[in-house]
């Protein structure tokens, strides 16, 4: 995924979920819309190096935007908004080969519920000799030393509702999987951040256990660009 031109600079604070000011190399600070609601866990400590976009639509409030963080000494993809992309981009590529041979994809789908219409899946994969592919896709941005990856970085009921709602597309008869988007190439596998959402973590367990299939991708991440590399292990410890 090529990404526009970046700006970098020095993250002077983030705030409010939604803000983050930012000193730019000719000493000016700007005010940058933040795309990410986790804690950002590692990935937010003042003085770091990041990458903003800039944007010409007049309508927005704040015309830069977050994009890229150096943490740990490597570059993090922050921006959830391009992980779907990001993913989509990967599957029609033929880059996840167990994803592979679905003559369509849709993106933010309604489904689940009885009307089926009470969440949306962010990926759909459709075709006419096999049932359809629910695609959950989830931005993991949090590690420690020794390369392992988690998530969540911060307690997420709409993540864990959506889990259930995976589990019962699989009770239907169909195929759903959460896929984990590791927008760092120093995590060496996943797991489940139980020390932040024991019940995240629980409800993962039982959805595995019914069905619901998993999987995690390293990127690569760029000023310029971003691109799934390969497939990591995702571990849930007993």
């Amino acid at each position: 995924m090529l990404l526009p031109p970046l700006t970098e600079g020095r993250l002077l604070r983030r705030y409010q979920r939604f803000l983050a000011d930012v000193e730019l190399a000719d000493g000016t600070t700007v005010t940058a819309h933040c795309p990410n609601t986790g804690s950002m866990q590692g990935c937010k400590d003042p003085g770091s190096r990041v990458w903003l976009s800039a944007s010409d639509n007049p309508k927005r409030k704040l015309p830069w935007t977050w994009e890229i963080v150096e943490a740990d000494g490597v570059l993090v993809g922050l921006h959830t908004g391009r992980t779907n992309g990001l993913v989509r981009e990967a599957i029609e590529a033929g880059a996840v080969p167990q994803l592979a041979g679905y003559e369509r994809l849709r993106g933010e789908v309604p489904y689940g519920g009885p009307d089926g219409r009470r969440s949306r899946i962010d990926l759909l994969l459709e075709a006419d000799d096999r049932p359809p592919c629910y695609v959950e896709v989830k931005n993991v941005t949090a590690a420690v030393a020794g390369g392992l990856g988690f998530f969540p970085d911060a307690v997420t009921e709409r993540g864990t509702k959506h889990l259930r709602e995976m589990a019962e597309e699989v009770a239907r008869g169909h195929r759903a999987v959460l896929f984990f988007c590791v927008q760092r190439d120093d995590v060496r596998e996943v797991r489940p951040a139980d020390h932040i959402d024991p019940e995240y973590g629980r409800t993962l367990r039982q959805v595995l256990a019914a069905g619901v299939e998993v999987l995690a991708y390293g990127a690569e991440v760029l000023p310029s660009g971003i691109r799934l590399l390969h497939p990591l292990p995702v571990v849930c410890p007993d």
